[in-house]
């Protein structure tokens, strides 16, 4: 398989102005084109790998052979980590969810209000590049206290680098990406204003078809 790069789902300045169209031509263009490049560059030769896709590369990492694993975590991960972050903004994002995403965030931090305060916390706090995810784990991984709804928990993590959730057996729904190549640009070094803005444009409806997903897959699990 060669790796592409997706197209943006809306204008590179339709974000405006809570994510400026400059930082999305870089981040879009530059930074994601690079993680496809590099990924691709990382597999060729290896026959044996051509028909996998990059969460089930992403899924297998120490299966994987050696001399390969550091380059598809961290540019399979850049991939799949940034083609996820384009769909989770939209134009018409911000507010709160509803259904059964909002009902399994009220079990797992108590409200929408108290799950932006646990990842803005999270994101602020990474050290150096990095992100912080709201994930789908399972429940039989979860730690003494999670909360659960059914097989899994919801959880917020950070991740350094380009790590993915995936690795590690649990689900992806939301990320902040707080490299500085995400919002330098335009926020420079205010890392709490650009998470801040984040939330404006996060597209829930897209959080809550994944997190749909995200129950079928661990129930057939």
């Amino acid at each position: 398989m060669t790796f592409t790069l997706p197209p943006l789902p809306y204008p590179y300045d339709a974000l405006e102005p809570h994510i400026d169209e400059a930082t999305m031509r870089l981040h879009h263009d530059k930074h994601h084109q690079t993680y496809v490049d590099n990924l691709n560059k990382a597999l060729t030769g290896y026959d044996a790998l051509a028909d996998l896709s990059v969460e089930e590369l992403l899924s297998d990492i120490d299966g994987l052979p050696a001399e390969i694993q550091v380059a598809v975590r961290n540019n399979g991960g850049g991939h799949a980590n940034h083609s996820l972050l384009w769909d989770s903004m939209s134009p018409s994002g911000g507010g709160d969810p509803d259904g059964d995403l909002a009902a399994a965030i009220t079990d797992a931090f108590g409200g929408v209000d108290d799950l932006r305060d646990t990842m803005t916390a999270t994101a602020t706090g990474v050290f150096g590049s990095g992100w912080a995810w709201l994930i789908a784990d399972p429940l039989n991984r979860s730690r003494t206290g999670d909360v659960g709804r059914g097989d899994h928990v919801l959880r917020v993590i950070p991740l350094p680098n380009q790590n993915s959730a995936i690795s590690s057996g649990a689900v992806p729904l939301l990320g902040i990406d707080v490299w500085e190549h995400a919002y330098y640009l335009k926020h420079q070094n205010r890392r709490p204003e650009y998470i801040a803005a984040f939330w404006d444009v996060v597209n829930w409806p897209f959080i809550a078809g994944l997190y749909a997903d995200a129950l079928a897959q661990l129930v057939s699990d």
